[in-house]
């Protein structure tokens, strides 16, 4: 049995490509000749798919993460900001919202079993590839695809999940870009960075919407932290000031950033709200050493 037929059109007029069209069925082939025919004219396919025109796939762009550098995937949304304000997140930080970017984060790792390690915070991800990792060939502009379109998309499905009362207004969308890492002593360095810039902001962010909420408008607020010179001076004057007003110290923040670890099939996941406890009293050596020391690192 033979489960399709090819029949290949005449050239169109003003068309200098042939039209070929596939018909599903079956027939039975009575004769040799019939089967012979068959071949030539797949043979003849095969030849159409190597035409002239191959040479367009030389003008793809050449983007491979080259081994051993390891390959960090980071997802951030684009605008945010009206987003959260669109969907009426609560501020500085929702933690429903939170809740759901980390719940997409562990659908990613599920999904890709390269990715062995993830850290995010507001509508943020890094997520680590294994060292090892031949994941498309390696090619940055298939990878940040895959992951950024992939991660939207579970973020529209789980929506209802953790808003059940509050309508989707139009689907988020994630930029992306593919980090470079050459040794594990970067990429702790890389994390750290991110790290960083996770509790830099919480902290603003944390106090812009005290004083916004003490009555002050959005200028007079952003006038306030410019005069506080942050981040250099900014636990100093700002924190000072939120503690006056609201009694509430700004280094025990909402904890806003997470990891999660895929190692050997079996999933790992906590939040630092969890943690708070433990992770307050050892907080400068876990900020530098983030989550693992450097022997963890180097068997990735």
């Amino acid at each position: 049995m033979i489960n399709s037929v090819g029949v290949v059109r005449k050239e169109a007029e003003n068309c200098n490509c042939l039209q070929v069209f596939f018909v599903s069925g079956s027939f039975k082939v009575d004769s040799v000749e019939a089967k012979k025919k068959e071949e030539n004219f797949r043979e003849t396919l095969r030849d159409m798919a190597n035409s002239k025109y191959e040479y367009v796939k030389s003008f793809e762009l050449e983007d491979e993460v080259m081994l051993p550098n390891l390959m960090v995937v980071r997802i951030d949304g684009r605008d945010f900001s009206r987003f959260s304000q669109v969907h009426e997140f609560e501020k500085p930080n929702d933690e429903t919202a939170l809740n759901l970017m980390n719940s997409c984060s562990a659908a990613v790792l599920e999904e890709f079993p390269d990715i062995i390690f993830a850290y995010g915070y507001s509508d943020e991800y890094s997520f680590v590839f294994k060292k090892t990792s031949r994941f498309y060939q390696r090619r940055a502009s298939k990878i940040l695809s895959l992951v950024a379109s992939f991660f939207a998309a579970v973020y529209v499905t789980k929506w209802k999940e953790f808003f059940p009362q509050r309508k989707l207004l139009y689907a988020p969308s994630f930029s992306s870009k593919v980090v470079s890492c050459a040794s594990a002593e970067v990429l702790q360095a890389y994390l750290a960075w991110r790290q960083q810039d996770c509790h830099a902001n919480n902290q603003y962010d944390t106090c812009f919407w005290m004083l916004v909420k003490s009555g002050k408008s959005v200028s007079e607020t952003q006038e306030i932290l410019k005069m506080s010179k942050w981040p250099f001076t900014f636990l100093s004057q700002v924190s000072r000031l939120v503690m006056i007003l609201h009694g509430l110290n700004t280094r025990f923040l909402f904890p806003l950033d997470a990891c999660r670890i895929h190692k050997n099939s079996r999933k790992m996941s906590f939040s630092f709200r969890n943690l708070v406890s433990i992770t307050r009293r050892f907080l400068n050596c876990f900020a530098k050493d983030l989550v693992f020391s450097r022997k963890r690192w180097k068997k990735l």
